[in-house]
């Protein structure tokens, strides 16, 4: 079955690739959706597709890429909308 996952995630997360590395893992695991900054400094990311596997980008997302550091991450879980075909960096 199809989800949705929507993740802040607080650290060091941005300029240190968090985006592209976000975007390549969710890519490899064919899932779809966005990741952006946020202007406080977070990055918000939203991902759809099957449960199994968004639960393996949020395993990702948590220990985060190699120059960043993830100090926090509030996930929410929902009903997957069908509103994305790829997954992208928004800037």
């Amino acid at each position: 079955m199809k989800k949705r996952l929507e993740c802040f995630i607080f650290g060091r997360v941005q300029l240190v690739m968090f985006r592209d590395f976000t975007q390549r893992k969710a890519k490899s695991l064919g899932l779809v959706g966005t990741v952006k900054n946020l202007p406080d400094g977070s990055v918000f990311v939203v991902a759809e597709g099957e449960e199994e596997k968004l639960a393996r980008l949020l395993e990702k997302l948590k220990k985060g890429s190699l120059l960043s550091r993830v100090d926090k991450l509030e996930e929410k879980w929902l009903p997957a909308t069908g509103e994305f075909i790829n997954f992208k960096i928004v800037f």
